[in-house]
């Protein structure tokens, strides 16, 4: 399954791709932004950053039992500094489709094009 971020700046293509991970697994918008995590993570480059992002918010998901709706990220160099809001799963509220087992390279790209940035790569569901 692949998510793709879309953003005037390379944080809101980052703070997309999460919401279009949120997207795989359930509607985003069903998701209360409660309770915040941060999250930090480096890599040799931006298109490695995007898959440690996305694998930290999965690694969170999945060890604290929740979903996340809401997304804000800053990066300065090749180092990331995210807060992901969001509520404990909810079976009956959420109706998870999949379980997102994580971020992989397949077709990963992180690129300014036409004035936009664009953040993608493919999921294991």
């Amino acid at each position: 399954m692949g998510v793709r971020g879309i953003g005037s700046s390379l944080e809101e293509a980052f703070e997309e791709a999460a919401i279009a991970l949120t997207a795989v697994i359930t509607d985003p918008g069903s998701v209360d932004a409660g309770e915040m995590v941060e999250v930090e993570c480096e890599a040799p480059d931006e298109e490695i950053l995007l898959a440690e992002w996305l694998n930290a918010l999965i690694y969170e998901m999945a060890t604290r039992g929740m979903l996340w709706g809401r997304f804000e990220v800053k990066v300065e160099g090749l180092k990331l500094h995210g807060r992901a809001w969001g509520e404990k799963v909810d079976i009956e509220k959420h109706q998870p489709a999949v379980e997102v087992k994580g971020a992989t390279y397949t077709q990963l790209r992180v690129k300014k094009e036409d004035g936009h940035w664009i953040a993608q790569c493919v999921v294991d569901v």
